[in-house]
């Protein structure tokens, strides 16, 4: 691939939903901090200390904030730090999902409202959580980038159900909030990334049949132990080369969703 170079100068960047080096959050924060970043990451709950550890394979060392999207004292206290430490915040990166079991695996009807609440909740509208506590410090940077990690909602997918239904409601979200926000000039924007082996990955039941059929319906191949086309596309989306680029959805996926079979 062809190199980058210094595309991050000088931009501090917040990045969630590390948990292991696996972690598509993980081959952005790394790349970003390649590209002159200064990061910190975010972890929540039994998986903290699992991002801690994780932290340490990054080229520098980087803290690790306690944030549970679903915790509004958390998400306050963060931006709090933040504000402390930086003043200001160029660059957000929301890679953070979750669904009970009863909303994966190929039956819609099964799971009630209970585990729906909580995939919504978690995989939706903690973009809208996340971002209104950091609003004055994305504004203080005169200029900022959200980011937030998707896989194509436009379609229904083998076992990925009500995941699914939220990740439309992310996307949708992340259009109102590109409304909201310019006049703030935040920019908010969605990577679908096609399918990478991560942990998150592996809890979706069928998942190995995206892994054999992804790469030959790709018309540019696919190869789902390799992160780095994602990161690349969020670390420019993050930068300053799409100034004036709000509310839109990048697709890296081989080619993937422009096929008809």
């Amino acid at each position: 691939m062809v190199p980058l170079v210094g595309l991050l100068d000088d931009k501090r960047i917040l990045v969630t939903g590390v948990l292991t080096d696996a972690s598509l959050a993980f081959a952005v924060a790394r790349l970003a901090i390649d590209q002159g970043a200064e990061v910190v990451l975010s972890g929540a709950g039994r998986g903290l200390s699992l991002t801690r550890r994780t932290a340490r394979k990054l080229p520098t060392e980087v803290d690790v904030l306690e944030i549970d999207v679903t915790e509004p004292e958390q998400l306050e206290s963060a931006a709090r730090q933040l504000e402390r430490r930086w003043g200001r915040l160029d660059g957000l990166v929301h890679a953070i999902g979750f669904a009970p079991a009863d909303c994966l695996g190929g039956d819609i009807l099964k799971a009630g409202w209970d585990d729906v609440s909580v995939a919504l909740q978690v995989s939706a509208y903690s973009l809208k959580a996340l971002v209104g506590p950091m609003l004055p410090l994305l504004e203080a940077a005169g200029s900022s980038s959200v980011v937030a990690l998707d896989f194509d909602a436009r379609v229904a997918w083998p076992a990925y159900d009500w995941m699914g239904v939220a990740k439309a409601a992310m996307e949708s979200l992340s259009r109102y909030l590109a409304r909201d926000l310019g006049r703030h000039g935040v920019r908010v924007n969605l990577v679908a990334a096609g399918p990478v082996r991560t942990m998150a990955a592996k809890s979706i039941p069928s998942f190995s049949a995206f892994e054999d059929t992804w790469g030959a319906r790709a018309p540019l191949g696919w190869d789902v132990t390799d992160a780095e086309p994602v990161a690349r596309a969020c670390v420019a989306l993050l930068s300053d080369l799409f100034p004036k680029t709000t509310g839109e959805l990048v697709h890296v996926d081989g080619g993937v969703h422009a096929m008809g079979a």
